[in-house]
């Protein structure tokens, strides 16, 4: 509604309500316009506002500013998990996001199950340094229980300044047990971190990968500079002339769009829808396709995903899967396939909303369904804690590193074994399809 508007609803609602009280002035916005309850119930969230006012016992309380900030949030919050009103900090908090720093705890939190849970943590911070895994259930954040927390609330009682501490209280779930696990407790300081999103490029030993070249990176989120590092990577890995290629989008939480469409395009031509979105109105129904970008040699790749691969990384896995660009190995997705629009409102707020949902080129739903993998390798949370545990490059306790020896990444191992078979196969279609030399004249 425009704000002129509204301001001359709540004007009039001022005016009817001194005239004819609360109960006149409803039957006289209803009886204006029966066949629309807009202004009916403008006037009741003006008449709420003006109690509050008059009559709260606490009237520190009760300015516009918090009145309006709180009700905006529980109207937010009320449509889905993803939607939020930013206030000043989380608006400046979401754009030194998307530009790969930031001031937090190096977590990424999500809901599953209808329970708050880690997402990943990243490599470098306070998390990953604590030990924190995906899966790992929030309790408790200093002291506040979360059963009923909403996660943009929980998002903004993570964020904070640099140096300040935060106690978490947390559940890491134990195999074969149901709804329970071990509870602990870690007290993490906020640091700026610096967020480089494309790790470990490097090629796969030979005892992995025989005498195949194959080439390994993982992409952890996708930010304004991931599409740079991973050209970066794959001609750092092209160098050393690798003939195949695993992409790692285990435990990525997702992040921009645009990169995720970029990081997507660099094994499509350029043109190929890579995702769409349908929402409610015209305007947001959009084809995202490959953009026009350094050509790369037409090599087998085979991506790696779990059900903590969320968003972006489930658009990059199922536009690759269905254009046959890539084999998927691993676990079904998270299953986050809204968008959400981050729209300025002036004085430094903004709106974060879900506009519109992902489908991937064969127009399929990625919301709360996922993309599944063509080879499904399922792993326990035991091995999903020793992969994160020898991912994470920090020093580890005489436990972990017991634990971290026990590692057998099958799901890696899957996906050198496909991409080995298609080199094969591609290798013998083309000896079959190689002219055959001339025969030799036979003289008498």
């Amino acid at each position: 509604m425009p704000r002129a508007r509204l301001t001359y609803l709540l004007t009039a609602f001022i005016l009817l309500t001194g005239l004819l009280g609360w109960e006149g002035a409803r039957s006289a916005a209803t009886d204006a316009d029966p066949a629309d309850d807009s202004y009916q119930y403008t006037l009741l969230f003006a008449r709420v506002l003006q109690l509050v006012r008059q009559d709260y016992v606490d009237p520190a309380k009760t300015s516009y500013k918090d009145l309006t900030y709180a009700a905006l949030r529980g109207m937010l919050a009320s449509l889905d998990p993803h939607s939020q009103f930013l206030d000043e900090e989380a608006f400046l908090d979401i754009q030194r996001e998307t530009k790969g720093e930031f001031s937090g705890l190096g977590i990424v939190i999500g809901v599953k199950n209808g329970a708050l849970v880690i997402l990943s943590p990243m490599e470098d911070s306070p998390g990953g340094r604590a030990g924190l895994m995906p899966g790992d259930k929030i309790l408790k954040i200093d002291g506040k229980n979360t059963e009923k927390m909403s996660l943009a609330a929980a998002e903004k009682m993570l964020r904070g300044a640099q140096g300040q501490k935060t106690r978490l209280t947390l559940m890491r779930p134990v195999a074969g047990a149901i709804g329970g696990g071990n509870v602990f407790e870690v007290v993490l300081t906020r640091e700026t971190i610096k967020v480089a999103s494309v790790k470990d490029p490097h090629l796969l030993p030979a005892a992995m990968s025989g005498p195949d070249k194959i080439g390994y990176v993982r992409i952890e989120e996708f930010s304004d500079n991931t599409a740079d590092e991973l050209d970066a990577a794959l001609d750092s890995l092209q160098a050393q002339g690798i003939q195949a290629l695993v992409i790692d989008l285990r435990n990525n939480p997702g992040g921009l769009l645009d990169s995720a469409v970029d990081v997507a395009g660099k094994f499509l031509p350029p043109g190929t829808i890579v995702v769409s979105t349908k929402g409610r109105t015209a305007d947001v129904a959009q084809d995202f396709r490959a953009r026009v970008q350094k050509e790369r040699p037409d090599y087998p790749i085979a991506v790696l995903i779990n059900g903590y691969s969320a968003s972006g990384a489930e658009i990059v896995a199922g536009a690759l899967k269905d254009l046959h660009r890539a084999i998927l190995v691993g676990e079904t997705t998270f299953g986050k396939g809204s968008v959400q629009t981050v729209q300025p409102l002036g004085n430094g707020v903004g709106l974060r909303l879900t506009m519109a949902k992902y489908y991937t080129p064969s127009h399929r739903t990625i919301h709360e369904v996922g993309v599944s993998p063509d080879i499904a390798v399922p792993i326990t949370d035991a091995e999903e804690r020793r992969i994160v545990l020898v991912e994470s490059h920090r020093t580890l306790t005489p436990e972990e590193q017991v634990e971290a020896a026990k590692m057998d990444d099958r799901q890696l191992q899957r996906a050198v074994t496909a991409l080995r078979s298609v080199r094969i196969y591609h290798d013998r279609q083309a000896l079959l399809n190689a002219p055959k030399p001339a025969a030799a004249a036979v003289t008498r």
